[in-house]
C-alpha cells in the first residue's frame, strides 16, 4: 500500500469497512412503553435480527400475537442474500481499490447506493407486511389501526413510542460509500 496513490487507499479502506457489517448490527428498532422499564429492542443485521436485551424478541412476538401481528422471522431470503452482496462488494472494492481507476470507484459508488436503496425498500416492504397484514382472529382489534413502525425516526404506536436509526454497522457502510465518492472526487482533481 505504500506506492499506491490516496484514492486506491481511500477506496480499499472504504471496501474494508464493509466487512464489520458481519458482526455488527446495521439497524435498531426500539420500542418504549410504560410497563417496560427498559425498552424492548430489536438489532437488525446482515444475517440475522438479534435481541437488544436478552428476551426482547420473545416479548416483542408475545405483545404482537395479541394484535396479530406475525412472529419476528428467524429466517429470510435477505439474510443469506445480504451477506453475499456485502462480500461481493467489499471484494469488487478492493479490486477497483488496487487498479486504481477514478471510474471504478464512481461506479462501486453508484452499484452499492443502489443496492443499499434496494435493501431500504425490502426493509419498507417487509416492515408494511408485517405492520398491515393482521391475523383476523387476533385478541385485541382496532379498526383502521395500523402497527408499521418506521424506516427512520419515531412513532407512536398504541402506547409505545417506536425509533427506528442506524446502528453502528451502518456508520460503517455510510464510511465505506463516502470514501469511494471521495476516492472518484481526488482523482478526478488529477490529471
Amino acid at each position: 500500500m505504500l506506492n499506491m496513490k490516496k484514492s486506491q487507499i481511500m477506496m480499499v479502506v472504504g471496501a474494508l469497512l464493509l466487512l464489520p457489517l458481519f458482526f455488527l448490527p446495521l439497524w435498531k428498532i426500539t420500542l418504549n412503553a410504560p410497563q417496560y422499564p427498559i425498552p424492548l429492542g430489536v438489532n437488525i443485521h446482515i444475517n440475522k435480527l438479534a435481541d437488544v436485551h436478552e428476551g426482547d424478541m420473545q416479548n416483542l412476538n408475545l405483545l404482537n400475537h395479541y394484535i396479530g401481528m406475525k412472529s419476528l422471522p428467524e429466517g429470510m431470503k435477505e439474510f443469506v442474500i445480504f451477506p453475499v452482496v456485502v462480500l461481493v462488494m467489499s471484494i469488487l472494492g478492493l479490486i477497483f481499490g488496487f487498479v486504481g481507476k477514478k471510474n471504478q470507484y464512481l461506479f462501486w459508488f453508484i452499484l452499492i447506493g443502489l443496492l443499499g436503496a434496494a435493501g431500504l425498500y425490502d426493509f419498507y416492504i417487509w416492515m408494511y407486511d408485517y405492520g398491515h397484514n393482521l391475523d383476523p382472529r387476533a385478541a385485541i382489534k382496532i379498526p383502521g389501526q395500523m402497527y408499521q413502525p418506521p424506516i427512520f425516526g419515531t412513532k407512536n404506536i398504541m402506547n409505545f413510542k417506536v425509533d427506528s436509526y442506524p446502528a453502528l454497522g451502518a456508520y460503517f457502510l455510510f464510511t465505506s460509500i463516502f470514501l469511494s465518492l471521495a476516492a472518484y472526487l481526488k482523482d478526478r482533481k488529477t490529471p
